[in-house]
């Protein structure tokens, strides 16, 4: 602690400095990254934090991918802190086509899920093809969930061609809106679309996005938790970099931080290969299966799995960051229609043992946390699991920034002595630093674990070919998540007691 009160005054003065004492406080962001629209407020390759549905509205726009992950994210993490980073998007937009039959005679109702909004028309008797596609028209482009506060990811028009024919066009480019769900749902009574609706991919969305403009607009803020729309190779290699140890956002240099999450639809075969190509404790995968019919668009899957568990992740001081995370309930996503598709033990430990993350069903269709984990397979080629658990990287990045946080604030501005026996206040040494380490770690009790061997272990020491320099070799304990319970049931016809 200094003071800026020099100390050769000579005229009479009674002053004090002020100065913080120094009291450490985690940060824990999330940033999101997907596609805003054009007309929105927040221009491509730009960031900006977003507090509210309003303004994920405002920012993003109606129906935009960002503003999609960012409500699916709020109602996960309702007082997390939130930021949307809009990326331009490229290429094609998709374009789908509903063919209208004939409706019943008597008319009715007819009931619509597009990328997991449902939504319904009132069929006139008598009506149309013609007239249902132009309800459907006006259905698609007006359709706002005032509970949700959902709008829907395409705009509608009548085909030029056919009037009973209902063009749908993504509201951005690119090949992500392949996996967007169509569905004729079943309902209670009669759904009047049932068999009378076609729909097909007339043009095919095309071209992928470049993560690099939001990557380098992060800046020297800080981002703990980086949730993407996209996973594709190519940009996974710049998050490599951009997260690397060397000279990424983990990197000496840097000391910023963070964690990658992206998402990957196929086959369990295409998922675990995804998993195996990447060896990086610093990206999470979380799988969807291609197959099985996913209402909510994968990207709005993403984000409510990864906010679900940010608040935890965050919490260093309370010891939340070390928690399992098994059962957490995901809202506001819903499980694959078919069962066959709600992945059973057998896979989740397939996955887990290939760099994928895992989720899994409740008997009352509840889509709920499994096990995070990251990507790593091996160190230096031999395997290793030391940062498998997801928990791993939160955790230490909570321990390295208040070690960071101690030092700066009793060790900042001090001269480097061998002792320091006037005890003056600009002196600091080796056992002065070293005291201030062990303090911060017997602080983490909810982070790090077996504190007395590790102080045996700790060592400070001054660098013999640098006075100025001190040398710290600081091991980390973790505490481990509680993940498998492992008993033995053994059953007895009769068990005798003796009596007392």
């Amino acid at each position: 602690m200094t003071s800026n009160i020099p100390g050769n005054l000579t005229a009479p003065i009674l002053a004090f400095d002020v100065t913080s004492g120094g009291q450490f406080e985690n940060e824990s962001r999330v940033i999101l990254i997907g596609h805003g629209l054009a007309a929105a407020a927040l221009a491509a390759g730009s960031i900006a934090a977003c507090s509210s549905a309003m303004d994920a509205r405002i920012l993003a726009g109606a129906g935009s991918m960002l503003e999609g992950m960012f409500l699916t994210a709020r109602r996960n993490a309702p007082a997390q802190e939130i930021w949307l980073a809009n990326v331009a998007d490229t290429g094609t937009a998709e374009v789908r086509t509903i063919t209208c039959a004939a409706p019943p005679a008597t008319g009715g109702q007819g009931i619509l899920s597009i990328a997991g909004r449902t939504f319904s028309i009132e069929i006139a008797a008598g009506a149309t093809a013609a007239n249902v596609a132009s309800a459907l028209v006006v259905a698609i482009n007006g359709f706002y969930d005032r509970l949700t506060k959902q709008s829907l990811p395409y705009t509608a028009a009548i085909d030029g061609g056919d009037p009973a024919v209902v063009e749908v066009t993504a509201r951005h480019k690119g090949t992500y809106a392949a996996a967007h769900d169509f569905h004729i749902p079943v309902s209670d009574g009669n759904n009047a679309f049932t068999g009378r609706l076609t729909f097909a991919t007339a043009t095919a969305g095309a071209g992928l996005p470049d993560l690099a403009p939001v990557l380098a607009a992060m800046g020297d803020d800080p981002f703990e938790t980086m949730i993407s729309a996209f996973g594709d190779a190519d940009n996974l290699t710049k998050v490599a970099g951009f997260l690397s140890n060397t000279s990424g956002r983990w990197s000496y240099a840097q000391q910023l931080y963070g964690h990658f999450f992206y998402t990957r639809s196929g086959t369990t075969s295409d998922l675990t290969t995804a998993g195996l190509a990447r060896d990086d404790w610093h990206m999470t995968l979380i799988p969807r299966f291609a197959a099985g019919g996913n209402a909510e668009p994968d990207y709005e899957f993403l984000a409510g799995v990864v906010a679900r568990v940010a608040p935890w992740l965050g919490g260093g001081s309370n010891g939340d960051v070390s928690r399992n995370q098994t059962g957490l309930v995901v809202e506001g996503i819903t499980a694959p229609r078919d069962r066959a598709y709600w992945p059973e033990y057998a896979t989740r430990d397939a996955f887990l043992k290939n760099g994928v993350s895992t989720w899994k069903v409740s008997r009352t269709g509840e889509v709920m946390i499994d096990k995070l984990i990251t990507q790593q397979q091996t160190t230096n080629g031999a395997p290793d699991t030391t940062f498998r658990d997801v928990q791993r990287p939160y955790q230490l990045m909570y321990a390295l920034k208040k070690f960071r946080a101690d030092l700066a604030a009793e060790h900042s501005n001090k001269a480097l002595s061998a002792d320091n026996p006037d005890n003056l206040d600009a002196i600091t040494t080796v056992k002065e630093i070293k005291a201030t380490l062990v303090h911060s770690y017997l602080e983490m009790s909810g982070v790090l674990e077996n504190a007395n061997a590790v102080i045996d272990a700790l060592t400070v020491v001054r660098d013999l070919a640098n006075p100025n320099r001190v040398n710290i070799h600081l091991p980390l304990d973790f505490v481990n998540p509680l993940d498998i319970f492992a008993g033995l049931a053994v059953a007895n016809s009769q068990i005798n007691t003796v009596a007392a």
